[in-house]
């Protein structure tokens, strides 16, 4: 695990790299602290010439600013998990604005400082199931194809059906399947992946949107965000929103706010216009 740790108290560092030395005993992991840093300036030039860490440790507080302003000034990949360190308590909401996955009072103990690692820890192992599951979905996939285009060798036809036509899924104690003519939208929540149906039922899957997109035509279906695939015929509207973004109105109405990213605005936008 290697980590980064920014704090301008040198006893507080010092206390920091004594609780990770027990946790590293204790729990038999390796940590590795690749840098220490008392200014904002010193952790952003960091960033920008080396490979990001696995962790950030972060005083919200430092010498030159709140660390927050590190996020404004680099990209911190999302693999990338984040703990922010401070003497006060009002920065718990906008702290976890920023994905922290902990947030820590001083002094520090030992007990916070190893449920935050555990939490670290927990998601840096859901990821890779995650991404081990979404190869294993791929292999099949490419399996299927190749299945197909053999078949279809053999029946004089050209035309493979590369895309998922309906989708398995259950409710209770029962399943049933759902067509892909019927979907409106793939949302995911606290790490669920959800498929909402035109009459408003959802289900959870077992997918990641990942894999979805490659087996969802893409003339029909739309990855705004990291959170939200969308069907052209679920869009009922949608106008510009904060940072170049655009904020759609989905019908059914979605649970959460529907909004393509920065970077997707004109790909969404050549995509609507076809």
């Amino acid at each position: 695990m290697k980590i980064i740790i920014a704090e301008d108290e040198m006893l507080a560092t010092e206390r920091i790299h004594i609780l990770l030395k027990q946790y590293e005993k204790k729990y038999n992991t390796n940590i590795e602290i690749i840098a220490n840093f008392d200014t904002i300036e010193d952790t952003v030039v960091f960033l920008q010439n080396n490979s990001a860490p696995d962790l950030l440790i972060l005083d919200i507080q430092l010498s030159d600013g709140h660390s927050f302003d590190i996020f404004g000034k680099v990209t911190v990949p999302f693999s990338t998990s984040i703990i922010f360190i401070t003497a006060y308590d009002e920065y718990a909401l906008k702290a976890f604005k920023f994905n922290s996955i902990d947030y820590l009072l001083k002094p520090v103990s030992f007990d916070d400082l190893a449920q935050a690692l555990g939490k670290h820890k927990a998601i840096k192992e859901q990821n890779y199931k995650e991404n081990q599951q979404e190869n294993t979905d791929l292999a099949a996939f490419v399996k299927v194809l190749k299945e197909s285009f053999a078949e279809s060798l053999l029946i004089n036809t050209t035309n493979i059906t590369a895309f998922k036509a309906r989708f398995l899924v259950k409710y209770g104690d029962k399943m049933q399947h759902q067509s892909t003519e019927n979907i409106a939208y793939f949302y995911t929540d606290d790490k669920a992946i959800f498929l909402t149906t035109a009459q408003n039922r959802r289900f959870v899957i077992e997918y990641t949107l990942e894999t979805l997109e490659t087996l969802l035509d893409p003339a029909l279906f739309f990855r705004i965000n990291r959170k939200f695939i969308v069907k052209i015929d679920a869009i009922k509207e949608f106008k510009n929103h904060l940072n170049s973004r655009l904020k759609l109105v989905l019908e059914p109405l979605a649970p959460v706010e529907a909004v393509v990213s920065r970077e997707k605005v004109l790909l969404f936008k050549q995509w609507i216009d076809k």
